[in-house]
């Protein structure tokens, strides 16, 4: 299969999961917000693995049931959506991305100062340094 096509798929998967997920029902899915952030559909077809992504407070482990106990539905939804030859068994697993890229943005916010103090530092004795090669 060219690799435009699963791309297509791909996209257009986790698109059409990600309006299913807001049709769900279980308070432990609807009360939460969630974004799809990529699906990866095998060549074959017969599996999915969805990457999604968390906001706000949420019991991970109920989360997790929920989706696992709304994969027949999505799988439903899925069939009637998209044209596929087969309906893919679908995986719900977590992305962190966005969680990991803030927490390394908090560190680096936290350590900014010590880095302008230790680039001031370096500027001076080069500019001493030069001060030096100057008056020799």
């Amino acid at each position: 299969m060219p690799k435009y096509r699963k791309s297509r798929v791909d996209g257009a998967f986790a698109e059409a999961i990600s309006e299913i997920l807001r049709e769900i029902k279980d308070p432990r899915v609807s009360g939460v917000l969630l974004s799809v952030m990529n699906a990866d559909v095998s060549p074959d077809f017969k599996f999915a693995k969805v990457y999604y992504s968390v906001y706000g407070q949420h019991d991970e482990r109920e989360l997790a049931k929920g989706l696992k106990s709304a994969v027949p539905f999505v799988r439903s939804r899925i069939a009637d959506m998209l044209n596929l030859r087969v309906n893919p068994e679908i995986t719900f697993i977590r992305d962190d991305g966005i969680r990991h890229g803030a927490e390394i943005s908090a560190l680096l916010k936290k350590i900014e100062p010590e880095l302008e103090a230790s680039a001031a530092r370096e500027a001076q004795e080069a500019h001493r340094a030069a001060e030096d090669d100057g008056d020799e």
